[in-house]
């Protein structure tokens, strides 16, 4: 794989220094390549990005400041590339993880090796507005999970998305959308998935994975995709609205948050399987500067502990089931500064029982070029039953070609 990225890489290298006195009409922030065939049989655009990251944290009792911890840290490092081939109507993504955040978790069934593919879809436009995906990409899950990382008007996404989210798995996907009216605009996304997550070369090991999300937009769609993207960077001039609702059904799941957290392996090699179900339903408003957001979400398990063979006074793995609730809000002003607050809450149960998790969080941007160049700082504070209070100021910028 690392044979494969140099060779990429010096391939864009040996292109740029061809191109290198010709004059491009494009500009930062719409890609460091943009290419079409002359032919127009294909299209390319290639976009890396780095995300970097200052953390500083401390425990709070009450009257004392304890531990406290600081840190630099690449949040992100990714190449991306998407376009066309034969047809627009056929596009396709490549996302390639670099820093130890997106290529982390490596195990035996990733092969041991680094998950450095993050996106590998096909999207197929086969018929007016159905498309058919076919790769490995997010699933259709909660709003703010399918939000680009690079995207978001706080540092990082919420609690909620962090035990509650479907992120990524291989397999198929089905969009459509439907128009009613003037304005009114319905779609829908449907999803058939191995289950056990990203970059799993063992093939399918319990059963499959069903998601499906529908979404409501009753005052027509965002400018520029403004839904799934934070802050309302496009100063909508009326109001839009977005109102979703996602179920996801992993029949036989392997692992403790549906497709993500850790394989419940037994001493004998053995795989736990119970089925999961995860529900969410969310919410996104726009209008002149304004933006909000909302999700709650909620996970069962039809047999949420996991006893090793012969066993049946000790659970190895629990279910992360529970609840959780996440909502926040921004302003832009005319300066691109941004103020935000979020407000997020999880409880749920898994191996370190971890209940009744609140977080608040404010935050400050500054869009020099949209999310594609910005500056971000929040403040956090965290309180957990029975335990110590928790407080976090995070700064860092993203840089998007």
């Amino acid at each position: 794989m690392k044979n494969a990225i140099y060779a990429v890489l010096a391939c864009l290298l040996f292109t740029l220094n061809i191109h290198s006195q010709e004059i491009s009409d494009t500009k930062f922030g719409k890609g460091l390549i943009n290419f079409t065939a002359k032919d127009s049989s294909f299209s390319v655009k290639f976009a890396p990005r780095i995300q970097f990251r200052s953390f500083t944290s401390w425990d709070y009792d009450g009257e004392n400041y304890e531990d406290l911890e600081q840190a630099f840290l690449i949040r992100r490092a990714r190449l991306k590339f998407d376009g066309w081939a034969v047809t627009p109507k056929l596009k396709y993504k490549i996302e390639l993880g670099l820093s130890n955040n997106d290529i982390g978790g490596a195990n035996e069934y990733t092969g041991n090796s680094p998950r450095y593919i993050l996106d590998a879809v096909l999207k197929w436009n086969f018929y007016e507005n159905f498309e058919l995906w076919a790769g490995q990409t997010k699933l259709p899950g909660n709003v703010e999970r399918v939000i680009s990382s690079g995207n978001l008007q706080f540092i990082d996404r919420s609690i909620l998305n962090s035990r509650f989210n479907l992120d990524r798995d291989i397999g198929l996907q089905l969009h459509h959308k439907i128009n009613l009216g003037e304005n009114f605009v319905i779609k829908e996304k449907f999803a058939l998935s191995q289950g056990e997550g990203r970059n799993i070369v063992v093939g399918n090991i319990g059963g499959l994975k069903y998601t499906g999300r529908l979404e409501f937009l009753p005052f027509g769609e965002f400018t520029k995709g403004g839904d799934y993207s934070q802050a309302d960077l496009q100063r909508e001039e009326t109001p839009k609205l977005m109102l979703g609702a996602v179920y996801d059904f992993n029949d036989d799941a392997v692992r403790t948050r549906s497709n993500q957290g850790s394989f419940m392996a037994f001493d004998d090699g053995s795989l736990y399987m119970t089925d999961i179900s995860t529900f969410f339903v969310d919410a996104v408003f726009k209008y002149q500067g304004f933006s909000f957001m909302t999700e709650y979400a909620n996970r069962e398990a039809s047999e949420p502990l996991a006893m090793q063979p012969g066993e049946t006074d000790f659970a190895e793995y629990v279910v992360a089931e529970g609840n959780a609730f996440n909502i926040q809000a921004g302003y832009l002003f005319d300066n691109n500064y941004e103020i935000a607050a979020r407000y997020s809450s999880n409880d749920f149960n898994e191996v370190t029982n971890l209940l009744g998790l609140e977080e608040y969080t404010l935050g400050g941007s500054k869009y020099i070029v949209g999310h594609k160049l910005k500056v971000q700082a929040d403040l956090n504070y965290s309180r957990q039953d029975g335990m110590s209070n928790y407080i976090a100021f995070r700064f860092g910028f993203d840089f998007h070609f």
